[in-house]
């Protein structure tokens, strides 16, 4: 997802100095989950407390499913990875992209989501062509073939402001693609871009469509639609998975046999529609 491709150089050294913690055997008969419950609607801290949302309720059925006893804990998703390295937690559950660089601290699940991006702007005519999940345009990563795919995207932005969540994987997609027609401005957070252009101050905004559709679903969202094609493919990366300790491949491993189930059998496609109203799985 996008914003959690932020702040990983911060917890990168953390994370390495206390990696060198001594690897022991467990039973695994019980594992502490981090999750931030604030990240809608993949997970959000509900009225009492309950933590609920896509992966919370994708980890009831995977937890079952393992005969685990599992608890899932509040964190803040910049000490995260240094959290798990630490010992504190056992596994990490926060819409985190597969990155290299996140490689280097920790192991990841197999993906259990992929997810696709767009602009959203107040005129749905701003771009050509169909609209989001009708019209998917997937892009691997490959230049040659990424330049010609988006040539009728750059001409309708040709003079016009893009706003984007700096930090993000979709923040080097506009730059390279775009910077040199259109004016791209960065902003800290996604809700910051969407109140630019709901103001009139920039004409699109480009992010990942899980965000997207929680903020078209609000009643404020004054009159936000997509535009233009949804942009899916290996051009974000593998998708998002769970985080593990390196030395932990036995806790691993199950709960990738587990994943690869929930996804065969339909639950994880279930649950995407009811969460995002729209199909991840990768």
């Amino acid at each position: 997802m996008g914003h959690h491709y932020k702040h990983w150089a911060a917890t990168l050294l953390l994370g390495t100095l206390l990696s060198t913690t001594a690897a022991y055997a467990k039973d695994w008969s019980s594992v502490n989950i981090a999750t931030e419950g604030s990240y809608e609607p993949w997970n959000l801290t509900l009225p009492g407390g309950k933590i609920g949302g896509f992966e919370p309720e994708l980890m009831d059925v995977l937890c079952q499913r393992m005969k685990l006893q599992c608890t899932v804990k509040v964190q803040n998703w910049d000490g995260m990875i240094a959290s798990l390295n630490a010992g504190k937690f056992d596994v990490l559950m926060d819409a985190i992209v597969i990155t290299d660089e996140r490689k280097q601290v920790m192991a990841f699940s197999v993906p259990y989501a992929r997810t696709p991006a767009s602009f959203a702007a107040m005129d749905p005519k701003l771009l050509p062509g169909a609209t989001g999940q009708t019209h998917t345009l997937t892009l691997n990563n490959d230049p040659a073939q990424i330049k010609p795919a988006v040539e009728a995207l750059r001409k309708a932005l040709d003079g016009k402001t893009i706003g984007i969540a700096s930090g993000t994987v979709y923040t080097p997609f506009i730059d390279e693609y775009f910077k040199d027609v259109a004016t791209v401005r960065e902003y800290n957070t996604s809700a910051d871009a969407i109140l630019d252009l709901s103001a009139g101050r920039i004409d699109a905004v480009f992010d990942d469509v899980t965000f997207l559709n929680a903020t078209m679903a609000k009643p404020d969202s004054q009159g936000l639609v997509y535009t233009g094609p949804e942009i899916a493919g290996p051009i974000w990366g593998e998708g998002e998975a769970l985080g593990f300790r390196q030395a932990d491949a036995d806790l691993k491993a199950r709960f990738d046999a587990a994943l690869k189930e929930a996804i065969a059998d339909g639950t994880v496609k279930r649950l995407s529609e009811k969460w995002f109203k729209v199909d991840l799985t990768p």
